[in-house]
């Protein structure tokens, strides 16, 4: 993984004491809250309902057992010992005092981390494939781009003040895991005819109030034109881009008003016109990236472990959790994992400080000192030997993290929602809870199949309930809570946004209402099918039938 040069270690380190002196400037009056806020959105922290909350970047989601040791500690020393794992692949800290984030800040640069570009109107954190450098069907891997994209987005002299927020995220494989198609730019690695690794170009994506699929701007970019390209892309939009409506600002918006092909026409005459050796990255720069990210050193081990083998035979509930929370890995011998962060009744993404240091000490033990941040708002540990995956098994049943339900109707997406977030209009948590608990049995759960449920507490999506093959919107309506379900989502490849089913529901009626749902897919589907085959065969009708059955 990446490491810190002498420029990003001073960077950080000044961009904290220059926060360290804001905070007092507001903590003794000298700064109102209305000039205090540009200055602290730059360094990740927003005022919710209750209290700061403070985002930490994880960049494309990986990091070290030591980071999420310190991570562990920030919980417990300045928080209220948890941390919410984010669909941006981030962290969340909801209870930090003012006085302490600077504090916090020293003690995230200490590790190789920041706050820096988790929110504002700036290119924010880029995301990627969980399974990046380690998955069978991968192209290359993402993150030494991922990376690029980082370096050269941070304080970009143009690109600091945009119409609104722009997301980027990046996969290298065919199988879309990290929701390319419903990002600002989305990149998909790929070949040409001649073989040639570049990079499919997707933009304006994006839910929210307005959702949209992305749109190809380019079926091939090669390698060394990213840069450019990406700078004539975000050209066009900084000029065109509102600035007078927030809700017509995102990228999605002039994509759509414009027309794909003209805004492709902008950005190749733009592109045409840079002198692409001046802006694109030096191939020592690019060579230097790379060599962060170069395979470890892996043991040469046969992929049919004895070891392995016998485990699963001997203990059925371990064989369980391995079929559903496992993941190939291209090395022979070796088995990448699924943590998740769903457990029953629990809240989705939070993780304990007592967690968060089990899980530095797995990762460093067996998974080769790293972990990743998914954007489902779990964990993966990325390099297990087979032989060792009964031990990691075991030490997650004793930090109580073993469930199995990776991509299961208890894998729930939930945004924090209106316990924690000032911009809600219903609660996520309570919702995801509920249907949690309603489907608790782990056989029911695996006769299912997968199914992905995703809920926001308020149009901003999130909780990205539009991809969600059941989504749930929370709104308010006349001081009440009501719940919008949409159906046919997709994140994947095969993106799609959920159609509105009809009527809100309240609270006490979505769970009845999933189940209803549930049941109708299960005496409908084929022996194959998951819910989401099963609802592009079948239409949208019936199971809008089922789902207003006793409403």
């Amino acid at each position: 993984m990446y490491r810190y040069d002498e420029f990003d270690a001073r960077f950080v380190a000044e961009r904290v004491a220059q926060f360290r002196d804001q905070v007092g400037r507001r903590l003794d009056g000298s700064l109102t809250e209305d000039e205090f806020k540009p200055l602290r959105l730059m360094n990740g922290l927003y005022l919710q309902l209750h209290a700061y909350m403070l985002r930490v970047a994880i960049p494309y989601g990986t990091l070290s057992a030591r980071q999420m040791r310190q991570l562990a500690h920030i919980a417990e020393r300045w928080d209220r010992g948890y941390g919410h794992f984010t669909t941006r692949q981030n962290i969340q800290f909801n209870w930090p005092k003012l006085r302490d984030v600077p504090d916090i800040l020293d003690a995230l640069a200490e590790v190789e981390m920041h706050a820096i570009q988790t929110s504002g109107n700036c290119i924010r954190n880029v995301t990627s494939d969980p399974f990046a450098g380690v998955a069978a069907d991968e192209i290359e891997d993402p993150r030494p781009t991922a990376e690029l994209i980082r370096q050269w987005s941070s304080l970009h002299p143009e690109f600091s003040f945009l119409p609104r927020k722009f997301k980027i995220a990046i996969t290298g494989s065919p199988n879309d895991r990290a929701a390319v198609k419903v990002h600002d730019i989305g990149l998909r690695m790929v070949r040409n005819a001649a073989g040639e690794v570049g990079y499919e170009v997707i933009v304006g994506g994006g839910m929210g109030r307005s959702p949209f699929i992305g749109e190809v701007l380019r079926d091939f970019l090669p390698k060394e034109d990213l840069l450019p390209y990406l700078e004539a892309a975000l050209h066009v939009y900084n000029l065109h881009g509102r600035r007078d409506n927030k809700y017509k600002a995102r990228i999605k918006i002039l994509v759509h008003e414009l027309g794909i092909d003209e805004y492709r026409r902008q950005v190749e005459d733009y592109f045409a016109g840079l002198n692409g050796p001046s802006v694109a990255a030096d191939t020592d720069e690019l060579a230097r990236i790379a060599a962060y990210f170069a395979p470890p050193a892996y043991d040469e081990l046969d992929d049919d472990d004895p070891a392995f083998a016998k485990a699963i035979a001997d203990d059925p509930d371990f064989a369980r959790w391995v079929d559903v929370n496992g993941f190939p890995h291209k090395q022979p011998g070796y088995i990448a994992a699924v943590v998740s962060l769903k457990p029953v009744g629990g809240a989705p993404g939070d993780a304990t400080a007592e967690q968060m240091a089990a899980l530095a000490d797995i990762a460093e033990t067996w998974s080769l000192g790293e972990l990743r941040v998914t954007h489902e708002q779990n964990i993966v540990l990325p390099d297990i030997r087979k032989r060792d995956l009964y031990a990691v098994w075991r030490a997650l049943i004793e930090a109580d993290l073993a469930t199995a339900n990776r991509g299961l109707i208890t894998d729930i997406i939930a945004c924090p929602g209106l316990d924690y977030c000032a911009l809600a209009t219903a609660r996520s948590i309570p919702i995801a809870q509920a249907i949690s608990r309603r489907f608790a049995d782990e056989k029911r759960q695996r006769d299912i199949g997968p199914l992905a449920i995703k809920i926001s507490g308020c149009i901003n999506a999130c909780g990205h309930h539009h991809v969600g093959h059941i989504g749930i919107l929370g709104l308010e309506k006349a001081g009440e809570e009501f719940y919008q379900i949409t159906l046919g989502g997709d994140a994947t490849e095969t993106a799609a946004l959920g159609e509105r089913a009809g009527p809100g529901l309240s609270a006490e009626e979505v769970p009845a209402a999933i189940e209803r749902l549930v049941d109708h897919y299960m005496a409908e589907r084929r022996s194959d099918e998951t819910f989401l085959h099963t609802y592009r065969r079948l239409g949208h009708a019936g199971f809008k039938e089922a789902l207003y059955a006793d409403h």
